[in-house]
């Protein structure tokens, strides 16, 4: 093989591997900070909420990616069990750090409401 095949070869194969990658459901991400609801501006606080509804969005997202991932992957799979109980593990790890986040931003919320 010459090096302009051998150069090719690898292009090619670098995009299949990223093609499969793009087909994982990406973890959410949680917005990077809650603000101090005892020092935070109105702006600050109504960007957090902003931040958080796309969050949840994206939770929402997340797992309607891993159904569709599990449906894909079952189809000739002898492990369907076991692969529904990764992606429900997946899809709880998500949910359940959602609802931390959530729970402080809202705690954060009322401390700015009562000032």
């Amino acid at each position: 093989m010459n090096t302009v095949a051998s150069l090719r070869f690898v292009a090619l194969l670098s995009l299949a591997f990223a093609v499969s990658a793009q087909a994982e459901c990406a973890f959410p991400k949680a917005p990077a900070a809650i603000p101090d609801g005892k020092t935070a501006s109105e702006a600050d606080m109504v960007a957090a909420m902003t931040a958080f509804k796309a969050y949840n969005e994206e939770v929402n997202s997340f797992g309607s990616c891993l159904d569709a991932e599990t449906k894909e992957k079952s189809s000739g799979s002898g492990q369907l069990m076991q692969l529904k109980t990764m992606q429900a593990k997946k899809l709880n790890t998500a949910v359940a750090e959602l609802q931390v986040k959530a729970k402080a931003f809202n705690e954060q919320v009322r401390i700015f409401k009562s000032r």
